[in-house]
């Protein structure tokens, strides 16, 4: 048991998916997932461990932000001797190079975030993804013959700007989407020598303002789901 996570030591699976929204970690326990049990609420933050084709995962909550998956990814690696971590989340499209319902695999993050300075002295502004799992989602996607694309993405701390031109950082990395915890999970990942991606599902294009409905939402996160789900049983 961590400070903020509540289950039991072997109560999380060596794989961990970890969605923002603690209704959708719920969402994919109950839909994917056999022999689920609740292994945590803590702040009604969701911990579920069961088992996909015979494997055993979790799916766990990581909260907004990179001071909260910052600590859950943590403690995750770090107390329950987590192996891997596969984010899951949306994005903002700055580039209508992605559509809506793309799905995109995080290759590094850009952010203005003090995170890793601060947690490791790591003073660069970008933290690439760790270990195995960014090339594993490649493969296992290109074996179902789904499409997934590939770059960099701005983790941004701020959700509302008063500028509203692409920021700085963003521009000039070329960065296509905008999310908010991959920097903060792969700087954790790199320190402690851990396995960490992030998968995300456009939900919006910025320079359009178009984006997914709420009715919609569910339904087109679907596709990351499998593809998450059959990527850990590749690991």
């Amino acid at each position: 048991m961590s400070v903020h996570i509540s289950a039991k030591k072997g109560e999380i699976a060596p794989i961990v998916l970890m969605p923002g929204d603690p209704l959708r970690a719920k969402y994919i326990a109950d839909n994917y997932l056999q022999e689920v049990k609740l292994v945590s609420q803590t702040r009604n933050i969701f911990f579920f461990t069961g088992t996909y084709k015979n494997k055993p995962v979790t799916i766990g909550s990581s909260g907004m932000g990179c001071p909260s998956i910052g600590i859950y990814s943590y403690e995750l690696y770090n107390e329950y001797d987590v192996d891997c971590i596969i984010r899951i989340g949306t994005c903002g499209a700055y580039s209508t190079d992605l559509n809506l319902f793309d799905l995109f695999n995080v290759e590094r993050a850009f952010s203005e975030s003090t995170f890793a300075n601060a947690a490791f002295g790591y003073p660069r502004d970008h933290m690439y993804h760790e270990g195995k799992a960014y090339a594993t989602i490649n493969e296992t996607a290109e074996e179902l013959m789904m499409t997934v694309k590939k770059g960099p993405v701005h983790s941004s701390d701020v959700f509302y700007r008063a500028a509203k031109r692409i920021p700085e950082i963003a521009a000039k990395n070329d960065c296509l989407a905008v999310e908010m915890e991959a920097f903060a999970l792969f700087a954790n990942a790199a320190y402690l020598k851990k396995s960490a991606a992030t998968l995300l599902t456009v939900s919006d294009i910025i320079p359009t303002q178009e984006h997914i409905s709420a009715d919609q939402r569910e339904k087109s996160l679907l596709p990351m789901m499998k593809l998450a789900l059959e990527s850990v049983l590749r690991m």
